[in-house]
């Protein structure tokens, strides 16, 4: 905004500098072109008079050149002066034999010679240089004539002196209406500032301090005020909707327990027949609970969003494949990893530790007795060569029966469960996992597997290339994020 208005500022000034400018220097040239003109009249008339009263008097040899002398050295020009047949009786400068017998028939010296009433003023260029001639008859009588001339460079240099004035005059005045409109922009525009930086701190999921509402013109107060209501309300939907969450899951953690426990305080006194429903009811007990765990998880990640760090995911890799690897064992599943190419990253602290929990629970689930399941970091190379990766695929990889892609663009709904899926499954794990990549700065993302499996990919933002890692951690190295880690715990989808 503020380039803008320093811009309207400046372009309203040069329109009204070139409209004022321009007909100005215009005006001065031919003021000056005229001003030369009359000096070199009066200049050729006092010649003429002065050489008409020697001639009367005899004394046009022994004074005229003199006179003649001064007045070229006072103009600037040449001064020559001839008698009636157009004989050379003195000048300024020298003339050659050709220059002195050819006088007489200039333009300018013959209509002096035929007794023109008023100087003739011309344009000739003799030896190369341009000069403005004026010609004027001695005396009442015609006795010869006087011819002046005097170059047009000095016409040139004075108007183009004056358009340099110009010119630096109305650079002056932009730069002080730069000056002056900077300040007035920056004024102008504090309060759209504050509006914008209250903005930046309510998207990046903080509360937003409430703007003044007495500064600037009445529409930006009419909007920080609309800002202002529109922020809190938001904060207090969202505090509601926290509140809710957290209080209505811990609220039925309690009841949930105390149900799985009659339950199976009844299975002595269940006979045979009931004992299949019995089972189902603690199987759906036992999903609700992980449900209200997982909605647990969920909001605690909203009320406590934090600033990604730096973290060496192949650590994290290395380190969760050792914790699953006995599990997986059990139920005769094999479970590699690829983790070479990894490297640091930016993520939420925990946060890659989650998302392979729920992934890697997610696969072994689906994994027949006998396949394999594969952890794989995957640099991604921009296109143009020469340049460090940007990002770092995560990949879990399975061998179970897939989704289509009906059921993949689905698959990260709040409680949507695929058609078929093992049971015991709540529907969040695939949300959490998307929201802490979102959180991380990165994406998540289903595709099928070349080995008719799902292949999970979670993209995180690569440290290697990001100049701002070390203001992002405070400059501690990588995989020591600050503060105590959140555990969220695995929500099976």
């Amino acid at each position: 905004m503020t380039r803008r208005i320093l811009l309207s500022y400046l372009t309203l000034a040069a329109l009204v500098l070139l409209c004022l400018e321009i007909p100005l220097g215009f005006v001065y040239s031919r003021s000056e072109r005229e001003r030369v003109v009359g000096a070199a009249r009066d200049e050729a008339e006092s010649v003429s008079a002065y050489a008409a009263l020697t001639l009367e008097t005899g004394r046009a040899e022994r004074d005229l050149p003199e006179r003649v002398a001064h007045c070229a050295a006072r103009i600037g020009g040449k001064v020559v002066v001839v008698d009636g047949a157009g004989a050379l009786l003195a000048t300024s400068h020298p003339l050659s034999a050709e220059v002195s017998r050819s006088l007489a028939s200039r333009p300018g010296i013959a209509a002096a010679l035929r007794g023109a009433s008023s100087a003739d003023v011309r344009t000739s260029t003799i030896g190369g240089v341009e000069y403005l001639s004026v010609a004027a008859p001695l005396g009442h009588v015609t006795q010869g004539a006087v011819w002046l001339t005097v170059p047009t460079r000095m016409v040139h240099e004075r108007v183009h002196h004056v358009w340099l004035l110009l010119a630096l005059g109305g650079l002056g005045v932009l730069t002080a209406v730069t000056l002056v409109g900077f300040g007035i922009a920056r004024w102008t525009g504090r309060p759209i500032r504050e509006l914008e930086r209250a903005t930046h701190e309510l998207a990046d999921g903080g509360r937003a301090t409430p703007v003044t509402v007495t500064k600037g013109p009445p529409e930006v107060r009419s909007l920080a005020a609309a800002f202002n209501r529109t922020a809190a309300r938001l904060a207090h939907l969202l505090d509601a909707q926290r509140a809710f969450a957290g209080e209505a899951s811990h609220q039925l953690k309690t009841p949930l327990a105390a149900l799985r426990l009659r339950l199976e305080n009844l299975e002595p006194n269940v006979s045979a027949r009931g004992r299949g429903s019995l089972t189902a009811a603690v199987t759906e007990t036992d999903r609700l609970a992980r449900m209200v765990e997982g909605l647990l998880a969920m909001a605690r990640l909203e009320e406590h969003a934090a600033t990604p760090v730096l973290l060496d995911v192949g650590e994290v890799c290395a380190e969760r494949h050792r914790t699953w690897l006995p599990l997986f064992g059990r139920q005769g599943v094999s479970l590699v990893l690829f983790a070479g190419g990894g490297g640091p990253v930016l993520a939420l602290p925990g946060a890659v530790e989650q998302i392979l929990d729920n992934l890697l629970s997610n696969a072994l689930r689906a994994s027949p007795a006998g396949s394999t399941v594969t952890v794989e970091l995957r640099p991604h190379t921009p296109a143009r060569r020469g340049l460090r990766p940007s990002w770092v695929d995560l990949h879990v990889t399975d061998e179970g029966s897939g989704m289509t892609a009906d059921q993949r663009a689905r698959a990260f709904d709040r409680f949507w469960r695929a058609p078929g899926a093992p049971k015991g499954g709540t529907g969040l794990g695939l949300a959490l996992v998307q929201r802490l990549a979102h959180a991380s700065g990165g994406e998540a993302s289903l595709r099928a597997a070349a080995t008719g499996g799902l292949d999970a990919v979670v993209r995180l933002r690569s440290a290697s290339t990001s100049t701002s890692a070390s203001g992002a951690t405070g400059g501690r190295p990588p995989g020591r994020p600050s503060g105590r880690r959140r555990e969220v715990p695995v929500v099976r989808a």
